[in-house]
């Protein structure tokens, strides 16, 4: 049969079904799935779509299809072999019109013409001009703070041996069991310990008593060791911080004065000049010399040179070196007048001596009127007067080193002032160690030394971080035959208040100023059974007992190790 034939046939059999009864809708869905499946099994398998053969429908016509293709199930996902189809879903093409229609934002000519309008122009002003107010006006508040803010005082000139008390060894045989600068040097890591700034130590120089043909000032006495044990002791103390001041009194084994005698004076001083370049250029920090007032006065041209030589500053000694004075005299008047004609740094004297609390609360107050607090020194002790607990008792050795280490100027003491040491029979005891204590010390003898030097050390280390206790203004609250009390106030650092009684029976003190708080805390306490640390008194009846201080503060001991901090 030929294909036109074949054709015919085809379109009789076709118009022949037409004609025919509807078969039921079941059936004839039935019907059409199996002949779409059918018209899909003969798209060629090449996983394109079967797009341009014109055998997608049967229709021949070219189309690719009908309008909704969908892949087969051949058991194969792989999307490229055995009719895997790729089909284009309604919801797709929808996503995809929506992403071509989303907004792409402007480009360059676009936002020129926006950011041109009006509109913006106007925004972009007001934003402008707040920020500026807002900048200009932070600055300006600033600028107020710190106008209104309170501003610390300026910190007055001061010197190294401001800083910390200084500590005679007037007897090197004394202080150590070597008994030479050797058993000193080993001995300044306790002196560290203590806040010791300065260290006086001598006479060491070879002079015999009352003679002054034997004077060799640079000349160190074998009694003592030698030069090179100096300069090793020197460089130690260096090292540690401890400036070290010595001691060049002439005469300082005899009897007849500090400079022998009136007709010698001139001579010996001549002398000293050499010596004192000599010490100096081994480093020496400062020179101390007795009878000031003698040599100044017979002599004043050579004093002039003295002080030359040791207080101007060279290239060589950059630092400052001092030169203290010590003198016999007592009254403040005195001791203003030397400290006007002799020029020395610091001068020593017995002006704490008096027995009258009244008559030394008023020398007090008045050479701090009369002088810097730079240059006054407060001293009990000494080469001729001898250890602080022989002067005070034993029972005051703490109230003293209350008293020493709170006043204005630099505290002054004697070794072992810090034991409590005793004089026995000679000004110049041996040094109690802890390795040397006699085995028949009392065990309650052994804790009072303990307890005492603890006292010395913690109040000298308050001392060294407190401005108020350095550099501080003196305010003498209350002042009696048997009582004192101060205080102590730099700017807008802690206050302290320092409270004494000399007496035998208890006191009340009433304690009133525009710069007290109604109470306080004890920060020191003599007695601590009595007035404990940290404890709270009330200052308008601050009850103190027998022979007992206390050094009082806003904020108690806290402060030990942190002082307020104000505006520079």
């Amino acid at each position: 049969m030929s294909t036109e034939e074949t054709n015919v046939d085809a379109l009789s059999s076709g118009d022949s079904a037409l004609k025919e009864p509807a078969p039921p809708q079941d059936a004839a869905d039935t019907t059409e799935e199996n002949l779409n499946l059918e018209e899909e099994e003969k798209i060629p398998m090449t996983g394109a779509g079967g797009a341009g053969d014109g055998a997608g429908d049967g229709t021949g016509d070219g189309t690719g299809g009908p309008e909704e293709e969908r892949p087969l199930d051949n058991g194969d996902t792989s999307g490229e072999k055995n009719g895997a189809v790729k089909l284009k879903m309604p919801e797709d093409e929808e996503e995809e019109e929506e992403r071509e229609a989303a907004f792409t934002g402007l480009n360059k000519d676009e936002l020129l013409r926006v950011a041109g309008t009006p509109r913006w122009v106007r925004i972009r002003w007001t934003l402008l001009i707040l920020f500026w107010l807002g900048w200009f006006g932070m600055l300006a508040g600033s600028v107020l703070i710190i106008l209104q803010a309170p501003r610390c005082r300026e910190l007055p000139a001061t010197n190294w041996w401001n800083d910390g008390p200084l500590y005679q060894i007037g007897n090197i045989q004394a202080f150590s069991n070597e008994q030479n600068l050797k058993g000193v040097e080993q001995k300044l890591d306790y002196l560290s310990q203590l806040k010791v700034r300065g260290l006086v130590i001598g006479p060491l120089h070879v002079a015999l008593p009352n003679d002054p043909t034997s004077l060799i000032f640079e000349e160190v006495s074998p009694d003592v060791g030698t030069l090179q044990q100096f300069r090793s002791f020197l460089q130690a103390a260096h090292k540690l911080g401890i400036s070290v001041v010595l001691d060049l009194t002439p005469n300082y084994l005899g009897s007849t004065g500090p400079w022998f005698s009136n007709i010698s004076v001139t001579s010996v001083a001549e002398r000293l000049k050499p010596a004192l370049v000599f010490w100096l250029n081994e480093g020496v920090d400062g020179v101390q010399l007795d009878g000031v007032e003698r040599v100044s006065t017979v002599v004043p041209s050579l004093w002039s040179d003295i002080r030359a030589i040791v207080q101007n500053e060279t290239q060589e000694h950059p630092n400052k070196r001092v030169l203290i004075g010590v003198s016999e005299r007592s009254s403040p008047e005195d001791v203003t007048s030397l400290l006007s004609s002799t020029g020395v740094d610091l001068l020593i004297s017995k002006v704490l001596l008096s027995p009258d609390a009244t008559a030394r609360a008023q020398s007090i107050q008045q050479l701090y009127s009369d002088h810097n607090q730079s240059r006054l020194c407060w001293s009990l002790s000494g080469r001729s007067q001898g250890h602080l607990a022989s002067l005070v008792g034993p029972a005051l050795v703490k109230l003293h080193h209350l008293l020493l280490l709170t006043l204005p100027g630099t505290p002054f003491f004697n070794y072992g002032d810090e034991i409590g040491l005793m004089d026995t029979d000679t000004n110049f005891p041996s040094m109690l160690w802890d390795s040397d204590k006699d085995q028949n010390q009392t065990l309650q003898e052994e804790k009072a030394e303990l307890s005492t030097r603890s006292f010395f050390r913690s109040l000298s280390d308050l001392r060294g971080k407190q401005r108020s206790l350095l550099i501080g203004d003196f305010v003498l609250l209350f002042n009696s035959s048997s009582s004192l009390a101060y205080m102590r106030v730099w700017d807008q650092n802690t206050r302290f208040v320092a409270a004494l009684n000399w007496a035998d029976e208890d006191v009340v003190l009433q304690l009133r100023d525009t710069m007290l708080p109604p109470q306080a805390a004890v920060v020191m306490s003599t007695n601590s059974s009595f007035l404990p640390a940290e404890s709270t008194v009330d200052l308008n009846q601050l009850q103190l007992g027998p022979g007992q201080a206390a050094l009082l503060a806003r904020h108690g001991i806290k402060m030990f190790c942190a002082a307020l901090q104000c505006h520079d």
